[in-house]
């Protein structure tokens, strides 16, 4: 097992940090969330053998709606503007349907 350092993990925690960030920003105009509305981005394990062994899970949360989650199957550093803008057609189109599950494929 590898050990590392503090100041490592650290500074890796910062690169993290400012990704998300800037992720929810560009999230946030993609989807054109009012102040009351926020976006929160996490990696996860995925458990599909057809998928990375990271994802990223996304959760949009509107003010008198629910919250809806959607998957990136990639990592943060991954994702690029395409990735946004099918998230964002995607919870467009469950909005219009008035659902929080994804439309079977």
């Amino acid at each position: 097992m590898a050990f590392v350092s503090l100041k490592a993990w650290r500074a890796r925690s910062s690169e993290k940090a400012a990704l998300s960030g800037r992720l929810k920003a560009d999230l946030g105009a993609a989807l054109a969330l009012g102040e009351d509305e926020s976006v929160h981005l996490n990696e996860i394990a995925c458990p599909d053998p057809d998928c990375p062994d990271m994802e990223t899970v996304v959760l949009v949360m509107r003010a008198a709606e629910p919250t809806r989650a959607f998957r990136i199957r990639k990592t943060m550093d991954l994702i690029g503007p395409d990735d946004l803008a099918l998230l964002a057609e995607d919870e467009r189109l469950r909005r219009a349907a008035g659902t929080v599950e994804a439309p079977p494929p």
